[in-house]
């Protein structure tokens, strides 16, 4: 079996996000999902989502495409992945926070997935940022 972790905010559940989603499952047998805490996104984006973390981790495995949503750690968020294990990591496009020096991170911990940075669908029209204006 092998797993696929993805991470994300997940807040206003738009195509943008079933298409990363049904890319980052294509990379695996499993896909888990972690949820950005709400406290983390305020720290990433200046402002709390506007679906409190256990509805958008409830809408993620509504969507059937996720086997399992779990929600990030606060603190060490690289954490998350050494208790999963995963085979691989699928990035967004437009991940930054918390995947500079990944690759090392991840070496310093024994795990050795595979790094993936999934493309984008359509990023002028959903793009969560966008869909709040």
């Amino acid at each position: 079996m092998k797993k696929v972790l993805a991470f994300g905010t997940f807040d206003i559940l738009h195509p943008g996000h079933l298409y990363f989603l049904k890319k980052a499952r294509e990379h695996g047998d499993t896909l888990t999902v972690v949820v950005a805490l709400d406290e983390t996104v305020k720290e990433v984006k200046g402002r709390y989502p506007l679906n409190k973390q256990d509805r958008r981790a409830e809408n993620l495995m509504k969507t059937g495409i996720v086997d399992k949503a779990v929600l990030g750690n606060p603190g060490d968020k690289h954490r998350i992945i050494e208790q999963i294990k995963p085979d691989v990591l699928c990035l967004g496009y437009d991940q930054r926070f918390f995947t500079e020096n990944l690759k090392e991170s991840l070496a310093q911990r024994g795990i050795s997935a595979e790094i993936v940075m999934l493309d984008a669908y359509m990023p002028e029209k959903y793009k969560s940022s966008k869909l709040k204006e």
